[in-house]
């Protein structure tokens, strides 16, 4: 089903509308959880390109911390995960050295 287009009920039963219910419920604290991670990440990314080393080392462990509640949840794969953490240390170690030879 397309993201964000509602969950469709054909059948009338008691079990199929609590499953309907409980899938809608998922939904939304999926996207809840996938919007924390995506902003952290956004808010970090531009901390980085900006050149603030000192907001990018306040935010990288609630960004990572995060990103594992996420995979803890289920909401990211755990390759996925790992993969956006790697990126963002990579960037981030990059900016403390520029920063050191500065």
């Amino acid at each position: 089903m397309a993201q964000g287009q509602p969950t469709k009920v054909k059948k009338r039963k008691k079990s199929v509308l609590k499953r309907a219910a409980q899938s809608r419920e998922r939904a939304e604290v999926n996207r809840a959880n996938r919007t924390r991670v995506r902003t952290a990440m956004k808010r970090l990314r531009t901390a980085i390109t900006a050149g603030d080393a000192t907001a990018a080392s306040n935010l990288l462990n609630p960004t990572l911390s995060a990103i594992d509640q996420a995979i803890a949840k289920g909401v990211l794969h755990e390759n996925t995960g790992n993969r956006y953490k790697s990126r963002l240390a990579v960037a981030f170690n990059e900016l403390k050295a520029k920063a050191a030879k500065a």
